[in-house]
């Protein structure tokens, strides 16, 4: 199970944007947030447009056809399973992985490796 917690629903949840890609994001996607158009997408380990940095998980496996899309992310105050999030194929070190968790505890969203 990837939610181990979260607030009421309409506090921890959001409904954001995703970028216009072909592409499917899984359940438990960490995404990032371009900064301009404020649109996300997988978070990535380098990069400047903003979505280096761990900002929301996604909450649906969302298939992109193209067209920016919409889909329902955990934001804030939540925790999660670590071993159910899914990364960019960029993040592949353990090193990676510990600072994408780290920014989304900055962003209120802990990680948690037991049940």
């Amino acid at each position: 199970d990837l939610v181990k917690y979260e607030a009421d629903g309409s506090y921890s949840r959001e409904v954001v944007t995703l970028e216009s890609a072909t592409a499917t994001y899984a359940l438990g996607t960490v995404l990032g947030q371009i900064t301009t158009g404020g649109e996300y997408k997988p978070a990535t380990a380098t990069g400047s447009d903003g979505a280096e940095t761990a900002a929301a998980v996604l909450l649906e496996e969302v298939e992109l056809t193209g067209a920016a899309k919409q889909a329902v992310v955990l934001k804030r105050l939540a925790t999660v399973s670590a071993d159910a999030l899914v990364y960019d194929a960029s993040i592949t070190t353990a090193v990676q992985r510990a600072a994408a968790q780290s920014q989304l505890e900055s962003a209120g969203i802990v990680t948690r490796t037991t049940a």
